[in-house]
């Protein structure tokens, strides 16, 4: 078995790395890889970002944003999450099963002194609180699996990051189901472990089980990981506009009355946007809903259509921040 130790902490990079593992190194053999990653949100691979993630707050705490290309929910990730990654050319027929590749993971805690079991589609749980999602990538009968283990995870920020939106968004994406969840710290007879401590006590594990030989990439080999990390984390279009079709209804209360903004957006572009309300405003809304199409759906960059707009003459009495605040936090 190929192991893989990723030393970077950037979600980009790593991601980049796990599917060039599965594309190129799982030609030789089955792949295990570790890495952590800095604050960061990782969504699925058909899920809808703007719905999942609490934007506002992630910007303001550097959390990052990336995509998987694999299904499941979004989760969140810190520097005392480790996650492990499995790539195995399966038989047809293996995919997805996730309990037989939660396995060694779960072994692997007993060995700890932690007791925790597989629970229901793909999650692992102790005591009835889950500290693992399970997300698999099939592709010609070789599966990736791969799963991000609370260790100890500040639940706080994670729950803030996550924070469902309480506007009304209409969209084909698939939504995360929340569970309430746990850190395997909390469980652990040695509470003065580390993640660095799990981590190599896991890769000890599975070195133990199934013999590994570490890895190391060449100078091209890295280029050709920046090449999908390009492609992928550092877009725009893979994070936000794989987002589905969706429609969403904001408003806001302001001095001068209320506004709502119908906002339909389709692959992270606005496509059509109406604004209703009891606001005064001495132009039409519809011309300035007119320019809105064909933006990104960014608080920057509908910031950038509007700032040289006369917002009052619209809006009486509201600002341009207040009134971009309406349409995108």
């Amino acid at each position: 078995m190929i192991f893989i130790d990723a030393q970077s902490n950037d979600p980009k990079l790593n991601t980049a790395i796990e599917f060039y593992a599965f594309n190129e190194l799982a030609k030789k053999d089955d792949v295990f890889m570790l890495w952590i990653n800095k604050p960061c949100i990782v969504v699925g691979k058909n899920q809808n970002t703007t719905e999942e993630i609490n934007q506002k707050y992630c910007d303001e705490n550097n959390i990052d944003i990336v995509r998987r290309v694999s299904g499941g929910g979004a989760v969140y990730h810190d520097l005392n999450n480790l996650n492990y990654t499995i790539i195995s050319n399966g038989k047809q027929g293996q995919e997805f099963d996730f309990k037989s590749f939660s396995q060694p993971v779960l072994d692997a805690l007993a060995s700890l002194g932690v007791e925790a079991t597989f629970t229901g589609r793909n999650d692992l749980e102790i005591d009835g609180r889950k500290f693992c999602g399970n997300a698999q990538y099939v592709r010609s009968g070789r599966i990736m699996h791969h799963g991000c283990l609370m260790f100890d995870v500040d639940t706080s920020v994670l729950s803030e990051a996550l924070k469902v939106s309480k506007d009304k968004i209409e969209s084909k994406g698939i939504k995360s189901v929340r569970s309430r969840v746990t850190n395997i710290k909390d469980h652990l007879p040695n509470k003065d472990m580390t993640v660095i401590d799990f981590k190599e006590a896991l890769k000890k594990y599975m070195n133990e089980k199934f013999g590994m030989e570490e890895y190391t990439f060449s100078d091209e080999e890295v280029s050709k990981i920046k090449e999908i990390q390009k492609e992928k984390n550092d877009s725009w279009d893979w994070v936000y506009g794989k987002n589905p079709e969706f429609n969403i209804k904001r408003n806001r209360r302001l001095v001068t009355g209320k506004i709502e903004a119908n906002i339909q957006v389709d692959k992270g572009i606005i496509t059509a946007v109406k604004f209703f309300g009891d606001f005064f405003g001495v132009m039409d809304v519809a011309d300035i809903a007119k320019k809105l199409e064909g933006t990104k759906y960014t608080k920057e960059d509908v910031t950038k259509v509007l700032e040289n707009e006369d917002i009052n003459s619209y809006f009486l009495g509201a600002t341009l921040e207040e009134v971009v605040e309406i349409i995108v936090d």
